[in-house]
């Protein structure tokens, strides 16, 4: 047999590439699906829990793989948690709740690799590393904060449950500020932590009842949102006070159960799931849309939820007690 020459060798040789690229997985370009990682502040709130299900749901359409790091409502650990994803060959980020201004080093790995990222109460950056923001959190405590004024007559004292680490509730206690500022309400703060909200809210509501006891003028309890509150509710059923009006946000399954059975006064609900899965479908487009994009601000419309519509709200989402 004669050996090839040198030209049907590399002939031969591209054949064979050919051949082998055409084979499933074994392509010269990456077989790996695209990846989105999801880094939130609590993975065992009910709100990001939901966030995270319509993100998924929409991501698993799209064909992507879902990642998800639960960063303990620690910036340091989201931080490390977007630079081990980018790391790791994830082509998106989802931030849940921590605000940009913490994420500095989380962000400076995105824009090194190029990759986008997309907040969920977190706002959006100056230099244009977010290109979609759920705008929504802050505005939501305006229709419960306007409520308990009403509610109190603009008068007597409120214990508000705050949490400055994330973005939305930093925003939301803006709003209660400014619209309790034209009241005769005397205010008193305290912040939870994550870990710790319940305990945290229970305690508090602890020591401010005892500076106010009953019958000393309109009473409420205010949470960013409503676990704080409901951590509260708890020290007030203990203690039997049934004079303290109590408010949230977020809609979550434990805080509509306490407006349906009347322990919660009012809570706004915010269709997290849904928010999820449009933050997913601006990802994409952003994705799509390249250089042309510009970063934006969704705001996906909720509800107040009271006694006076709690049973007519749950017959038209039946699947929100769960």
């Amino acid at each position: 047999m004669q050996p090839l020459s040198r030209g049907k060798l590399l002939g031969l040789v591209l054949v064979l590439l050919l051949a082998v690229s055409l084979i499933p997985g074994c392509s010269s370009g990456s077989s790996e699906p695209f990846e989105l990682g999801i880094v939130t502040i609590s993975a065992d709130d009910a709100g990001n829990a939901k966030v995270i299900r319509g993100a998924t749901r929409i991501a698993e359409q799209y064909g992507w793989t879902v990642k998800v790091v639960d960063a303990a409502g620690s910036a340091d650990q989201a931080n490390a948690g977007m630079q081990n994803l980018i790391s790791g060959g994830a082509d998106a980020i989802l931030d849940l709740v921590f605000p940009v201004s913490s994420l500095g080093a989380g962000l400076a790995a995105a824009a090194d690799a190029g990759v986008l990222v997309g907040t969920w109460g977190g706002g959006l950056d100056d230099a244009g590393i977010v290109v979609i923001a759920d705008g929504a959190g802050g505005p939501q405590a305006k229709p419960v904060v306007e409520k308990m004024i009403q509610d109190m007559g603009g008068t007597g004292s409120v214990l508000a449950l705050t949490y400055r680490t994330g973005e939305v509730c930093r925003n939301r206690e803006d709003i209660f500020d400014s619209l309790v500022a034209s009241t005769s309400i005397e205010v008193s703060k305290n912040e939870v932590h994550i870990p710790g909200f319940l305990q945290d809210g229970a305690q508090f509501a602890s020591g401010w009842l005892a500076g106010h006891s009953e019958g000393s003028g309109p009473l409420a309890i205010w949470g960013c949102w409503e676990d704080p509150t409901i951590g509260a509710i708890s020290t007030l059923k203990q203690q039997g006070r049934t004079d303290v009006l109590t408010y949230g946000e977020n809609g979550a399954p434990d805080g509509l159960t306490a407006v349906q059975d009347g322990s919660l006064t009012a809570t706004y609900w915010a269709d997290s799931e849904r928010e999820g899965e449009v933050l997913v479908e601006k990802i994409k487009e952003a994705l799509d849309a390249g250089d042309s994009w510009t970063p934006v601000e969704i705001d996906v419309p909720g509800v107040l939820i009271t006694a006076d519509n709690i049973d007519s709200f749950l017959a038209e989402h039946p699947g929100e007690l769960q």
